[in-house]
């Protein structure tokens, strides 16, 4: 660690292959959720911070190696890069734990070793992926060079700061992009931790940068908005991201948005209803239901609603509130006192609106037990708004173009999963669905691959795979006269 004062550990801005004011000047502390005291420091950036990052990451791009290195040169320091991440596993998936009471057994098991596949699947892409060739009768040669963007901008969340994070640098060093990395400023530890394992495995100064501090005026505001910056991707919720569009607009800087969700999850008939209980529980109660893709709008058909819910609660309370840092513990507290209050609002509002709560509470410290509401109306804000918690609302219904307009009637539409045995049924309602992702009988798998994004307020855009190739590059057609005829208008 950059250093300690008393027992909170100290971290500094990293800009420019150095890390800067740490423990110097105002600063902002990462208060444990569960212990509720303050575990590190962080120095709080402003408009100056931003224009030093930027201008690091733009002397980078536009004379360092980084752009100029081949994409094997680029592959290797990244593949080195995911190597660090896993010897130094557990001071990073702690600092998850410590920031946002994140499960130890989740950081450590799971997003760690995610992050560490995310860097290696995109070195690999980058690397490897072709770039289309156009036949042609005219004479002529003509194809496509996919180069860098030049300065991303990346805003980071929350709620997965690690893995989140490294799904939008990953791809952007990986074609040779410079970053200026914001992470949020409730969990802001791990990317600074990798950011220093950057520099260890060989990234030069100036390629990842990482910037502390907040977001609406100030420095979140002064990056986003910046005059010299290529591309900025944002996760987190969507009034933010209709700011961060706003503020790159004005460059006509492009901008990708993964946004909230209000995730539907749809159990038919036929359904193995064990195996429907148990995803049910992982999309609605992982990461304390903090998770953008949570399943928390849940419709059970009719004639099993009874016995789903029935199994649906007893499988709940086994989730039981524990220290985070104890591996054994699969339920955490919430991220924050203010976030807690949030939560807690809906809970204490079902009654008002006519719903029961058929298991769960709020409580002791910042946990929530995991929580199923039945009886709401279409009109409740638990059925419509983004709880961000461990609360599913379940909702019966009868018919399969009825459930279908259910879930297509919301503002977001970044996920549902279906749960039926019946094939045809699977394809016809995941066809149906205006969402971006649809799981048929699991939850939460991701082919790095795929295109991942949302329609209407969950988000603008695509990443992943070659979308992600797409939007941190600035394809590029080349058109080589190789015939005899100078004549000849190119025309295909």
């Amino acid at each position: 660690m950059a250093g300690a004062q008393s027992d909170v550990e100290l971290f500094g801005h990293v800009i420019d292959g150095e890390e800067i004011n740490a423990g110097d000047g105002p600063g902002f502390d990462s208060v444990d959720p569960y212990t509720g005291r303050p575990w590190a420091r962080f120095p709080l950036g402003g408009g100056a911070e931003a224009d030093l990052a930027v201008d690091s990451a733009r002397r980078a791009f536009d004379s360092g190696p980084w752009p100029r290195m081949s994409r094997s040169e680029r592959r290797a320091i990244l593949h080195r890069l995911a190597d660090l991440v896993l010897e130094n596993r557990r001071d990073l998936a702690l600092a998850d734990t410590r920031d946002m009471g994140k499960p130890v057994s989740q950081s450590l098991n799971k997003d760690v070793p995610r992050t560490a596949e995310n860097l290696r699947f995109f070195a690999d892409h980058a690397a490897l992926t072709p770039a289309e060739l156009y036949p042609s009768d005219t004479g002529h040669h003509a194809y496509t060079r996919y180069e860098p963007a030049g300065v991303v901008v990346a805003i980071a969340p929350w709620n997965f700061p690690l893995m989140l994070a490294s799904w939008k640098i990953a791809p952007a060093l990986a074609w040779g992009n410079t970053v200026v990395l914001k992470p949020a400023e409730d969990s802001p530890a791990s990317v600074t931790i990798l950011a220093r394992l950057a520099l260890e495995a060989g990234m030069p100064p100036g390629v990842l940068n990482v910037v502390h501090g907040y977001g609406p005026d100030s420095v979140g505001s002064a990056l986003t908005g910046h005059a010299r910056v290529d591309r900025v991707t944002f996760t987190g919720e969507s009034a933010t991201g209709t700011a961060v569009a706003r503020a790159a607009a004005t460059h006509l800087t492009p901008v990708s948005l993964e946004l909230g969700g209000k995730g539907a999850n749809v159990v038919f008939a036929d359904a193995d209803i064990e195996q429907a209980v148990e995803w049910s529980v992982r999309a609605a109660f992982t990461n304390a239901g903090q998770v953008c893709l949570a399943g928390s709008r849940l419709y059970v058909h009719r004639s099993i609603a009874d016995e789903f819910t029935r199994r649906l609660c007893e499988a709940a309370d086994q989730l039981v509130p524990g220290d985070p840092k104890d591996p054994a513990t699969l339920l955490g507290p919430l991220s924050s006192e203010a976030h807690h209050r949030k939560v807690s609002g809906y809970l204490d509002s079902v009654a008002e609106w006519g719903g029961t709560v058929a298991t769960g509470a709020a409580g002791p410290g910042l946990f929530v037990r995991p929580t199923v509401v039945t009886g709401l109306p279409k009109e409740a804000p638990h059925r419509n708004e983004e709880v961000f918690g461990p609360l599913v609302t379940v909702t019966p219904f009868d018919t399969e173009d009825e459930v279908v307009a259910e879930v297509n009637d919301s503002p977001y539409g970044l996920n549902a999963m279906l749960f039926t045995e019946n094939l045809s049924r699977a394809h016809r309602v995941a066809a149906s669905l205006r969402v971006g992702t649809v799981w048929v009988n699991c939850f939460f798998v991701r082919d790095l691959r795929a295109p991942f994004g949302g329609v209407g307020r969950s988000g603008l855009g695509r990443e992943g795979g070659a979308h992600s190739r797409e939007f941190f590059t600035e394809p590029k057609a080349v058109v080589v006269r190789i015939g005899e005829d100078p004549g000849a208008d190119g025309a295909a």
